[in-house]
């Protein structure tokens, strides 16, 4: 049986998240903990609640605090949250707004529920969940990474290569057991070399670590075989 994904809805469009909460409170393994409509709510329930989301599904454009200044409060004091961004408008700098700010994926809102809902499966499965859309902006350096000026990753004995073999994997958007299986390690070891990755990158989730490699050129599109 699939584990429960916990998700708090961010809309200031009451018809559009109501519509959302119906579709997703349908699957099996969903539970809708929280709405909310605008930032300001979503962070102080987040400080004043025990119980935390693994998903948010963020709006871009919410009253008193919009979706990206919410996501970078909260990728600040929650970086366990997996923040999957919701628009109307699909543009380059609508996605990387967002991506820059560490968001794990981006959904339009005109979406089919299918793609909806798989795109919260492999957040909450890998952590990260880009198309090769929104990968092709990373390669052309739309996002400004503010880990940019910190040590070079091309330095040969800052990553090992096992770590660089993680990575690639990362950025392919395995889970933790198909890298695992992939390299023949265990998945406990697979966690060990991600958390010197972000240590090392100095990123506080793997959308961050997608960021840093392909920003830096560590890994390429062409490696991905998209």
């Amino acid at each position: 049986m699939k584990d429960t994904i916990k998700i708090i809805l961010a809309d200031d469009e009451v018809l559009f998240r109501k519509g959302i909460s119906f579709l997703l409170e349908r699957e099996a393994n969903i539970e809708i903990i929280f709405e909310v409509s605008n930032g300001e709510e979503l962070v102080s329930f987040l400080r004043e609640s025990s119980i935390h989301p693994d998903i948010i599904m963020m709006d871009l454009k919410m009253p008193h605090l919009n979706g990206v200044e919410a996501t970078r409060i909260i990728q600040n004091e929650f970086p366990q949250i997996k923040i999957i961004a919701l628009t109307s408008y699909d543009s380059k700098l609508f996605i990387a707004n967002m991506i820059n700010t560490g968001a794990a994926s981006y959904l339009v809102k005109n979406t089919t529920p299918a793609i909806m809902i798989n795109t919260i499966n492999e957040v909450y499965q890998k952590g990260v969940y880009y198309n090769e859309e929104v990968l092709k902006i990373l390669q052309e350096n739309v996002v400004i990474n503010s880990t940019s000026q910190h040590k070079s990753l091309f330095d040969e004995d800052y990553l090992t290569k096992r770590e660089k073999e993680v990575l690639l994997l990362i950025c392919k958007q395995l889970s933790t057991s198909e890298i695992a299986d992939k390299l023949f390690i265990s998945p406990r070891t697979v966690e060990g070399h991600r958390n010197n990755l972000l240590l090392k990158t100095e990123s506080k989730n793997v959308a961050g670590l997608v960021v840093y490699a392909i920003q830096n050129k560590i890994i390429s599109i062409e490696d991905l075989n998209l």
